[in-house]
């Protein structure tokens, strides 16, 4: 659905985007990660027709973004960091003024607003000064006016952003329902890791203005955090339960920090460890095994 490749930008000496390529398939979710000034803006911005590129390719749908800009815009929906909202226009009018914009046809046009607003909940506002709504009201009819023209792909650029913990978890579910139910493709871009792995299944990662790595979650855990991670919390420090635990098979390390004990393992030895802490008296508080994260993966690419 969307195929980036070799795309270089500049602005003016800085290099923002150094030779950068990515494809993304219909209806994936893609977390689109990287630190502040690491090039995301940059590349949404590109793919969605707000700039062109001095260098590279491409396409959406199969279609060349900057040969047939147009007819790649009318498949793309953006929702920005700061949503151009209208305070002055009711819900409806706002999104009935973009779907005009978007060169939705005339005949379609209240339909697609009426669509766009029941799928963000929006149907008791309708009638609702823009600026009157919360923050979270207005970053739904930011989201339904990036849909309003039932887009194939939808880039959302920081969706979550300033929103309370209840608004978050609206939103978030929101996102879910225009993949699943709805069946786009979808670019979120978001500084929250925890917020990218429960809504996404694959993670673009730029640094620097260049791709890290662009792959599915679960394959990124796997390929960069290989060892099973087990963490004991003892009732009383000795000092040879390091070379007791290192003695198990599969056991590659062991760190004590007062009477917290880490162990890196080829696999899962909770059972033999708890024998082994009991077996010499140390006893155990708390033992468990920690799973690799998407933010362990992205600390560890950036850095």
């Amino acid at each position: 659905m969307i195929h980036v490749k070799n795309v270089v930008q500049y602005y003016g000496k800085f290099l923002a985007l150094d030779h950068i390529g990515f494809e993304v398939g219909e209806g994936e979710v893609v977390a689109f990660l990287g630190p502040n000034g690491a090039g995301k803006t940059t590349t949404m911005r590109i793919i969605t027709g707000f700039i062109t590129p001095l260098e590279g390719e491409a396409t959406i749908d199969g279609l060349d973004l900057f040969e047939e800009p147009r007819k790649v815009k009318s498949r793309i929906g953006y929702l920005p960091e700061n949503p151009p909202l209208y305070p002055e226009l009711t819900v409806f009018e706002f999104l009935s003024f973009v779907a005009e914009l978007r060169a939705v046809e005339k005949g379609n046009l209240k339909k697609q607003v009426e669509k766009a607003i029941e799928l963000t909940d929006l149907k008791e506002r309708r009638n609702t000064l823009i600026g009157f709504l919360s923050k979270g009201l207005k970053q739904r009819v930011g989201i339904a006016q990036s849909i309003v023209n039932s887009p194939k792909v939808l880039i959302l650029d920081e969706p979550t952003v300033g929103l309370d913990p209840l608004q978050v978890i609206d939103i978030r579910n929101l996102i879910k329902k225009l993949s699943h139910e709805e069946k786009r493709t979808i670019i979120l871009s978001t500084h929250l890791l925890a917020e990218a792995s429960e809504i996404c299944e694959k993670a673009i990662i730029i640094h620097n203005g260049k791709i890290l790595v662009s792959d599915s979650i679960d394959n990124l855990k796997r390929e960069h955090f290989s060892d099973t991670v087990i963490s004991a919390q003892i009732a009383r420090n000795q000092e040879n339960i390091p070379d007791l635990l290192k003695g198990l098979k599969g056991v590659k390390s062991v760190q004590m920090k007062g009477n917290a004990v880490t162990i890196a393992a080829e696999k899962d030895v909770r059972e033999e460890v708890a024998k082994v802490l009991v077996g010499c008296g140390a006893g155990i508080l708390e033992l468990g095994m920690k799973s690799s994260s998407l933010e362990d993966v992205f600390i560890k690419l950036v850095q």
